[in-house]
């Protein structure tokens, strides 16, 4: 039986010359780096889907009623291909050169969280909400998966260490698991301290010994992933007092972004309008804060292009994508750029893809822990019998005295 999990909502991806943006059921894909070229790639999951459930149709088995929402999607390190997983339980396979074609549409086990491509590029793993990874072929389109490895929880994330020697996996209680590639029963290590959740975890792919990790206990950490050795944590709580305090709030890191050009990180959190840039000092293992964007509307993702601008996605149909670039040690906005006005006009255009994401609310709520204060419970429930008991002697009390005084008087 599956367990609830987060839907991630819009998402932004770059890889090259690529970048794709999804919402809803839908995704845009564009090489934005050549403007004056027109090559707006379009998918709609719906219309993918009526095709596949006729397909299936076939075999007698009744569709399943879900939404068609985009749950997870990821490129290959190369950019040839890209996968994505959807709320009706598709795995599609696209092939993005010279131009975009889907390779297969293929049935998953349960509704997934997160997927990656191997290094090779000949399989993709998909982790799913009832604890489990399955791999599927790339080479062999049409395969069916094979079940890798399983937790005992919802999981959040998978990653891959650059090697493919390392799969990493991120659940719900709090856990990230680092098992073998080649033999995945096998358990190398367990990355244990945080608190909550861990929504995300990043091997960073220049120093592939080490793996960033961030949770709903408003953390960002970072580990020696093979011995399972914490070696720094940062609180967010510290970075936003004014978020943070407000109502008692909690918040989770939704991104996780990194650049080799300088060894910058770029974290989202969820339902925050603001990014916050880290740079790794390796010598030291170190997170270094280094600076805050705010933003004038929810962000929905970020992502680094490989020259090291920051892309982030937010929640305005008039300004859905903003570029930051470092200058003299401090992220400025950038606005002449040819790419981003290519990228700006598609999505103003096709807004639609966005319109059902607008105004959602956190998708990490449902997962924190449920505390319960027994005494606090135990005084309230003590305190309404005494008051029953109360009403009941006072009730009892003027029935004795409109009993008596019917007695007392004549006939």
């Amino acid at each position: 039986m599956e367990s609830g999990g987060p839907k991630q909502g819009p998402g932004l991806a770059l890889c090259g010359p690529l970048m794709v943006a999804s919402g809803g059921s839908g995704f845009l894909a564009v090489r934005y780096r050549e403007p004056s070229f027109d090559d707006l790639f379009i998918y709609d999951s719906i219309t993918a889907g009526k095709k596949f459930q006729e397909e299936r149709g076939q075999d007698g088995q009744p569709a399943v009623k879900a939404s068609d929402d985009i749950l997870a999607f990821a490129f290959s390190s190369s950019g040839d291909y890209f996968a994505l997983t959807d709320d009706n339980k598709r795995l599609v396979l696209f092939r993005t050169k010279p131009c975009w074609e889907c390779l297969s549409v293929r049935s998953v086990v349960r509704r997934c969280t997160s997927l990656i491509i191997t290094a090779r590029e000949d399989k993709i793993l998909v982790a799913d909400k009832s604890g489990d990874v399955y791999s599927y072929s790339i080479t062999e389109p049409e395969d069916e998966g094979n079940l890798e490895l399983g937790h005992l929880s919802l999981l959040l994330d998978v990653a891959l260490s650059p090697d493919d020697q390392y799969i990493l996996t991120a659940d719900r209680d709090e856990k990230i698991r680092v098992s073998l590639a080649r033999a995945p029963h096998n358990i190398v290590s367990f990355c244990l301290g945080h608190r909550e959740f861990v929504s995300r975890i990043f091997v960073i792919p220049n120093y592939p010994d080490l793996m960033l990790s961030a949770s709903g206990d408003c953390t960002l950490r970072l580990w020696e992933y093979k011995n399972g050795k914490e070696v720094h944590c940062c609180p967010l709580n510290r970075l936003n007092k004014t978020e943070t305090t407000k109502n008692d709030k909690k918040y989770a890191v939704s991104r996780i972004a990194y650049c080799c050009q300088g060894n910058y990180i770029a974290i989202l959190c969820d339902c925050i309008p603001t990014v916050y840039i880290f740079q790794l000092d390796a010598a030291t293992q170190l997170l270094d804060y280094r600076q805050e964007i705010s933003l004038k509307h929810k962000g929905w993702d970020i992502a680094f292009e490989e020259t090291g601008g920051l892309w982030i996605l937010q929640e305005n149909k008039e300004a859905s994508l903003l570029l930051y670039r470092p200058v003299d040690g401090q992220w400025q906005p950038v606005t002449g750029d040819k790419g981003l006005m290519k990228m700006s006009k598609y999505l103003h255009d096709n807004w639609t893809v966005f319109e059902g994401c607008v105004g959602t609310e956190s998708c990490y709520s449902c997962l924190y822990k449920a505390s319960f204060d027994n005494m606090a419970i135990y005084l309230q429930k003590k305190e309404e019998r005494l008051q029953q008991q109360k009403k009941r002697k006072e009730l009892q009390h003027d029935l004795n005295g409109q009993t008596k005084k019917m007695r007392t008087e004549p006939s």
